[in-house]
């Protein structure tokens, strides 16, 4: 499981499971119904993407985003 807790962490997380299934940015677009420049904005951590098609892109390629509560100071 990867720690996200910036924007590029995510997609950092995303690039690398693109990359697993052998897709390019142009591809994984085409099946998530995007725009190349928005996988490469998400991929490069751009602060101002849309959470929803984020979490489809992430959805599509079989990936789950999950939160977390974060304990105490002690944990």
């Amino acid at each position: 499981m990867t720690r996200v807790s910036k924007t590029e962490d995510l997609g950092k997380a995303l690039r690398a499971r693109r990359r697993e299934l052998g897709y390019s940015q142009s591809e994984l677009a085409g099946f998530c119904g995007c725009g190349t420049r928005f996988i490469s904005d998400l991929e490069n951590g751009k602060e101002s993407i849309q959470l929803g098609k984020a979490l489809d892109v992430a959805s599509m390629m079989g990936l789950n985003v999950y939160v977390e509560r974060r304990g105490d100071a002690s944990d």
